[in-house]
């Protein structure tokens, strides 16, 4: 098939990708000229393991071209997928309007009968007023369907080719067919491709990561618990997750959560229980109880040291800047908000992360000394917080680690190391939610 991706983001990148490494004549657009020349070239804009090797087999081939022009997509591709930014505003709700512009755009030139797919994350209701957006636009045959995304960061190309399910948002049959028939050969082990209404496909997005932010949050609620009472968060863990009806994912105790989903996610949720006066109370919940995890780190801190201004002039090295492993997507991140609390007391700052330093040395540049290596970051360090579990900081040189510091004191934001070893081998340790 002659398939069409507007936006060459995360999303689309990754989709336009291993369509055409299927077999598909895959056409990317992007109003970004200078991405799309660099796309060109052979220069990815994302950090994703797997993915660069993807693009360069499928430009070689032919199958995957890439173009600055809506236009062009519209009169050449049958299917069409939209995966451009729906940012939140300052209420929560989604910012549609990248979205409409394209949209329009493409119904304006269509020459031929089209299926729209929505791959953009899109709050509930999108479905009719993209049919509307359409129709005001063009007089051809068209479908819209709802084909939300379900990838996660530093492994986005696993998800898409083996995923766990392929959700088909349409009220129309032979619509879905066409869907099916692209997805078919990455569900061959028997995973389903589920046919619903447009308007459950757009809430089964946001529900899914919701849900699994809200394991997140349910956990480091207990760490607290944990913290005051003598218990260790990593026994609690242990002793639900052997439940079947719990299960072992996202029940780790940690510094928060981040990166462009969840937190946009939770937040679109949120906006649309107010529209439909349907409060949304444990969604609600789960972003005010992340808020305060946010800030977990920096309270260990101050309260380690004496106080806010006795961190004024303390040289504090933070490992890890980007929101999970495997990625060099900051937004949201942990670290962030740490580095910001700590450079508000006065505190320096050295940091170091494998990927994401050069997204975060945007944010901050000169004000947080940046570091090539983990051993040069805590370098004369009165202390060192772990934010991101990147492997290479699972297992590092102990003895080395204490010599480099000015003082050994640890704050683990991730429970990578154990508390009884730090502790045997001179640290100060401080956990989440360890005893």
């Amino acid at each position: 098939m002659r398939l069409g991706v507007i936006g060459t983001g995360y999303v689309g990148l990754v989709t336009g990708a291993c369509f055409a490494d299927a077999g598909h004549a895959v056409l990317c657009a992007d109003k970004d000229a200078l991405k799309i020349q660099k796309l060109r070239e052979g220069a990815i804009p994302i950090y994703e393991p797997g993915l660069e090797e993807i693009v360069e087999r499928a430009t070689k081939n032919g199958r995957l071209t890439f173009t600055t022009s809506n236009i062009e997509v519209a009169t050449q591709c049958e299917i069409i997928f939209f995966a451009v930014g729906t940012p939140s505003q300052t209420d929560g709700s989604a910012d549609l309007s990248f979205l409409k512009m394209a949209v329009e755009e493409v119904a304006t030139a269509l020459k031929q009968p089209a299926i729209f797919v929505m791959k953009s994350t899109v709050p509930v209701g999108t479905y009719h007023k993209v049919c509307e957006w359409i129709s005001a636009k063009t007089k051809q045959k068209f479908e819209v369907v709802g084909n939300p995304e379900f990838l996660k960061e530093g492994s986005a190309v696993v998800d898409f080719q083996k995923p766990d399910r392929v959700i088909v948002g349409t009220k129309s049959d032979a619509a879905f067919e066409k869907i099916s028939e692209l997805y078919a050969p990455f569900v061959r082990q028997g995973n389903p491709i589920l046919k619903m209404d447009p308007t459950s496909a757009e809430i089964s997005k946001y529900a899914s990561n919701a849900f699994l932010a809200t394991r997140i949050s349910f956990m480091n609620e207990i760490s607290h618990l944990c913290e005051r009472t003598g218990g260790d968060v990593e026994f609690v863990r242990q002793g639900m997750t052997t439940d079947t009806r719990i299960g072992k994912h996202f029940l780790y105790a940690g510094a928060g959560y981040g990166g462009s989903c969840f937190p946009k996610d939770v937040k679109a949720l949120m906006h649309t229980g107010r529209e439909n006066s349907v409060p949304l109370r444990i969604v609600t919940a789960t972003e005010d109880a992340n808020a305060f995890q946010k800030r977990v780190l920096f309270s260990k801190m101050s309260k380690h040291f004496g106080g806010d201004a006795a961190l004024k002039g303390k040289r504090i090295a933070v490992l890890g800047i980007a929101f999970k492993p495997m990625t060099d997507d900051i937004r949201e991140a942990p670290a962030i908000v740490l580095i910001e609390a700590l450079l508000n007391a006065g505190a320096s700052v050295s940091a170091f992360d494998p990927v994401a330093q050069s997204n975060a040395q945007k944010v901050f540049g000169e004000k947080v000394r940046w570091s090539d290596s983990f051993l040069e970051c805590v370098q004369d360090a009165d202390a060192m917080a772990l934010v991101t579990e990147w492997n290479e900081f699972r297992n590092p040189e102990f003895e080395k680690l204490k010599a480099a510091m000015r003082a050994p004191v640890v704050f683990d934001g991730r429970n990578l190391y154990s508390p009884k070893k730090m502790r045997d081998l001179g640290f100060t340790y401080y956990g989440i939610g360890r005893n």
